[in-house]
């Protein structure tokens, strides 16, 4: 485990100085979905389970079991989203709570961004998300 988290270490290291050369930071997750992230003003920081961006837009965390290839580049992409904004609005706030709810209850995944409604990054939509966001917008972070 130890050299598991010093190789982490090394590589995330090695990952910032490359940044100036690129414009964003793009993580694909276990289900295929990607994660992208702007490298204006980008901190990476781990711990045990998970990999914390944060930037000039604001902080995303994924889980590292979910991450199945990180890197840099230049295009952005149609993916990048801000976690927690699942009509889409550019806001995090009880709307997007509602949506997920209203989500949950029908499935109805129309106006509904999954991703970003993927509040725990653990590749699905429940509950657990739901607090999560509540506690996001209760307290600022993730």
């Amino acid at each position: 485990m130890k050299k598991t988290i010093i190789t982490m270490l090394i590589a995330l290291v090695a990952l910032v100085s490359s940044a100036e050369t690129y414009s964003y930071l793009k993580f694909t997750k276990a289900n295929g979905s990607t994660v992208t992230c702007s490298v204006a003003g980008i901190k990476i920081t781990y711990d045990n389970s998970n990999i914390t961006v944060t930037n000039d837009e604001g902080t995303t965390t994924i889980a590292l079991a979910d991450v199945q290839d990180m890197y840099f580049t230049n295009e952005a992409g149609d993916s990048s989203f801000l976690l927690g904004d699942v009509n889409d609005d550019g806001n995090v706030d009880i709307a997007d709570v509602t949506k997920i709810i209203d989500y949950m209850l029908t499935n109805d995944a129309s106006g509904f961004n999954l991703e970003a409604g993927d509040c725990d990054s653990n590749g699905n939509i429940s509950i657990s998300d739901v607090i999560k966001l509540i506690d996001y917008i209760l307290l600022g972070q993730w």
